[in-house]
């Protein structure tokens, strides 16, 4: 599903955009609204904050008040039919839970992507026997999980990968994610299998980090990166938590994250020795452990 910008993303953009051209004009929301004879800032503040899909014409109106010339125009009309788009996306995407719809957007637009997991493979890097197992723990914590629904939403994002113009995908694990942790041994097996086989892609990296590694680089919980081809474009993280998902895209979160990520590389073993050591652990066939008590947190009902 080779698919333009990410319509989110652009909603981001767009409003930010716009929030610039008010401020430049030192217009409040009130005057700007009472120009366009729109009965609340309530629409006009959604658009801003890139929380609702913007009309076109309330674009072209916002355009005419701030007096924005025709080259300038032009870029941010291109934007706002970006960031309006709707049909075509959901049609690519199919049926999808709200969880797996954000994470499948940021994907599907992303230049780049990196992800890290604490105790589970990530969902992009799942096979559907794994993830079946992941996504019923999940679904004890949560009675309106349709199992086969997630599991079927995970091989769709999965696509991106396969893509002829993939994303560069990394993926940061914890050495947790080595254990087997109850999983039957036939499907680990084949998950170590399948990791090891997509790691031999060019555009995508997997790497472990050692429990023995600086504990600073170990954040309790999973998140995901994604920088877009224009890069004018916000980048954006998803943590993700036990019910929802929490989307940064303020530069200051932004950074902080990326240098968390600098130092996860800087310690996380090459690729290479990853892949050394994920085929040594294929070799043993692993010993299933009792479940710990944890393990129902980590394999929670989320995109991963």
């Amino acid at each position: 599903m080779p698919l333009s910008a990410s319509p989110v993303v652009r909603r981001v953009r767009l409003g930010a955009e716009l929030r610039r051209l008010r401020h430049r004009d030192s217009l409040t929301l009130e005057q700007v609204c009472a120009r366009l004879g729109w009965a609340s800032t309530s629409k006009l503040s959604r658009i801003e904050l890139g929380q609702s899909r913007p009309d076109l014409a309330d674009v072209l109106d916002l355009l005419d008040v701030y007096e924005v010339p025709p080259d300038r125009r032009g870029e941010l009309i291109v934007i706002a039919r970006d960031a309006a788009t709707g049909r075509s996306w959901s049609k690519a995407l199919g049926e999808m839970g709200e969880r797996q719809r954000a994470y499948a957007e940021l994907e599907a637009g992303a230049a780049r992507i990196v992800e890290y997991q604490p105790a589970v493979v990530p969902g992009l890097l799942q096979t559907p026997a794994y993830a079946r197992l992941r996504v019923t723990a999940g679904s004890l914590l949560c009675d309106d999980v349709d199992v086969e629904a997630d599991v079927r939403a995970r091989a769709l994002r999965q696509e991106v990968l396969r893509r002829p113009d993939p994303p560069q995908y990394t993926a940061l694990l914890d050495e947790r994610v080595c254990d087997p942790a109850g999983t039957p041994p036939d499907v680990w097996r084949d998950q170590l299998r399948h990791l090891l086989a997509l790691a031999e892609r060019p555009h995508i990296t997997v790497r472990l980090l050692s429990r023995d590694a600086d504990p600073g680089v170990h954040p309790l919980a999973a998140f995901a990166y994604y920088a877009h081809p224009d890069p004018a474009d916000p980048r954006t993280v998803l943590v993700e938590t036990l019910t929802t998902d929490l989307r940064l895209v303020a530069a200051a979160d932004i950074a902080r994250y990326e240098r968390l990520i600098d130092r996860m590389l800087a310690v996380a073993l090459p690729a290479e020795e990853t892949i050394e050591l994920l085929g040594r652990r294929l070799g043993s066939p692993p010993v299933p452990r009792p479940r710990q008590p944890r393990d129902a947190e980590v394999a929670g009902p989320g995109p991963s």
